[in-house]
Parts: C-alpha cells; structure tokens; sequence
C-alpha cells in the first residue's frame, strides 16, 4: 500500500489541478479520482463516485478554465453550497469522459464497520468504469482493492481535479437520496442534515426513536437504542 501524498502547509485560495493525475500517467493511461460522502453520518448509506477526465483537459488549469469556465468552479464539494453542487454535478457528468456511482448500505456498514464499507462503496464506483491503469483517492489509505496502482491524496478534493469531480457528483447523489429517504423516514430532517449528527437529528433520536436506516455500529444511535457502550467509546456529535 502507497503511503499518502505529503500534506502541503495550506490549500487556501487554490483550485484542484491536474498535477497529480500527469503523475500517475494522464492522459496516457486512465487515471481515475475517488471520493466518498457520508462516512461521518449516523443514518443513510456511505456514497462513492469516481471520475475520468477526457484526454483534452491535459492543459494548464488557467487555459482550461478559458475554454470550460464552469472547470474554474469545481473543487471540494464541502467548499460549495447545495444549489451550487447542484448546478454543476449535471454538468460534471456531461463533460467527463466516465463516471461510476457506488455505494454501501447500511447494513454493510454496520457489519463491515465504516472504514471498509467506505472503501467498498469506492470499489464498486471504480466497477461502473471497467478498465482503468490507476486510481487518485481522497485520504489517508489506499483501499485494497487498488493496491499496486493507487495513491491516497490528503484533502486531494481540493487539490485534485478528477477528486473533485467525484466529491461533487457524490455529494450530489446521496443528498437527493437522503431526500427521498425523508419522505419514507418523516420527522428526522433528512432532507436537512442528510443524516449527519446535527442538533436536530440528536433531538429527533431521542423523540421518535431510531429508525431502519440509522447506523447501529455508531455510537449516538447506540445510545438511543439504550445499548450499552463500550469503555472508552468516542461519541460523534458534529454536522457536515
């Protein structure tokens, strides 16, 4: 396994370039970026995607951004807000060369644990695009399925192009199907918190109890369900 991609002091200000895909060999060799959302949320399944940048887009980020301005807005999809992801996800997935959506339930994240289901969700993202030479992820960890052929960007949606555009395309899905899991799961406020532990999913736990689709393996939904934690256990209580 490739260790990380060493952390640069500051990435404030900057837009994600295609420094690190020539790296890995692009526009050569199919180089794929990969992100996931929803790792930190209590209820919902963890969602990855993986992109592919056509051959025409091995340029100067300036120079590309001439030519395709919405390039210039793409970055981390935590960076931009909701109507923003919105109107440029459509776009992303126009103008890529590929693209592949996958997920994990929460069932296999409770069995597998989120770290696993994360990767797996990456996996079978990467799937939806067949053949590929080497993949770009966000993190600290390359997961095994690509060991030999990946590299594991720290922050790389914000300094990674390809990274990006899957954090977006991501973000974008599992939010619409948080939204329509709202309308199954009335009175949590998915279609707000998209199942994040903010203050009002905390409130709705404690009101109207746990429903199917939260993450029994987290600790807060444990909580809820009176199951006793073990020593030690950390509790995550924190939004987006």
């Amino acid at each position: 396994m490739r260790k990380a991609a060493p952390r640069k002091k500051t990435t404030a200000g900057k837009k994600p370039t295609i420094v690190f895909e020539r790296g890995a060999g692009f526009p050569h060799f199919r180089v794929v970026g990969v992100d996931e959302v929803g790792r930190g949320c209590l209820a919902g399944p963890v969602v990855a995607a993986a992109a592919l940048l056509p051959d025409d887009w091995d340029m100067p980020l300036g120079k590309l951004a001439k030519r395709l301005p919405e390039v210039a807005l793409i970055t981390d999809s935590k960076k931009m807000n909701e109507k923003n992801r919105d109107a440029l996800a459509p776009w992303i997935r126009a103008h890529v060369k590929a693209f592949g959506i996958g997920h994990a339930s929460v069932s296999e994240i409770d069995r597998l644990n989120i770290y696993h289901a994360s990767h797996l969700a990456m996996h079978r993202a990467t799937e939806e695009l067949g053949a590929f030479d080497h993949v770009l992820v966000d993190g600290n960890a390359v997961p095994k399925y690509y060991r030999g052929r990946g590299t594991a960007i720290i922050e790389g949606d914000l300094k990674c192009l390809s990274i990006a555009c899957a954090s977006i395309l991501a973000k974008v899905y599992r939010d619409q199907w948080m939204r329509e899991l709202a309308v199954l799961h009335p009175g949590f406020g998915f279609e707000v918190h998209k199942g994040y532990g903010t203050p009002q999913h905390q409130m709705a736990l404690k009101t109207l109890g746990v429903s199917e689709i939260h993450r029994r393996s987290f600790a807060p939904v444990r909580l809820a369900l009176g199951l006793v934690l073990p020593v030690g256990t950390a509790i995550e209580l924190s939004g987006e």
